[in-house]
């Protein structure tokens, strides 16, 4: 439900929503990312994404400019994945089968098929994890500060190290 001093996002000025597009435009990386990390065919990531900018859309009227655009948008975008993630698990009791063409969600390394090896190993990792690891984890490999993932995650700063020391050794027993 919308506050009622701020205007909804349809009402916003002009200069307004041109910021909004820059902004999105300029962190579409973000959506992507989540949106490769959550959904596994193309049409699912397709839709995720479209979602995520619909959120991200309507949430814009409350982005308060003195913060990061980025913690902000990462925030939405991961709540709108989880969301789903948890809506979809009510309705399919099963696993989700992996899609061999996932987003790449750390650069590959070309001609290298021990590294793409480890690259695909690392991908059906973090798909087999719960959503909030998920998250820790794609928050992680884009090198975010621990700061920021609390913030965007709603978690201590302990927590998050907690978190991520426990799947940084999960991943060295898998992997």
């Amino acid at each position: 439900m919308e506050d009622a001093a701020m205007p909804p996002a349809a009402t916003l000025d002009h200069d307004a929503r041109a910021r909004f597009q820059a902004l999105l435009e300029r962190h579409r990386g973000i959506v992507l990312k989540v949106a490769a990390s959550y959904a596994f065919h193309p049409e699912d990531r397709a839709e995720l994404a479209q979602e995520i900018a619909t959120q991200l859309w309507r949430a814009f009227p409350g982005f308060d400019a003195g913060r990061s655009f980025s913690t902000w948008m990462y925030r939405i975008a991961l709540n709108v994945a989880i969301s789903q993630v948890r809506g979809q698990a009510l309705r399919q009791r099963h696993a989700v089968p992996l899609d061999e063409d996932l987003h790449d969600l750390a650069d590959p390394n070309p001609g290298n098929p021990e590294a793409d090896q480890q690259l695909r190993l690392l991908r059906r990792f973090i798909a087999a994890q719960p959503p909030l690891d998920r998250a820790l984890l794609v928050l992680y490999l884009e090198d975010r500060p621990y700061r920021e993932m609390a913030e965007i995650l709603g978690l201590s700063e302990t927590n998050v190290a907690t978190k991520i020391n426990r799947l940084k050794q999960r991943i060295r027993s898998a992997l």
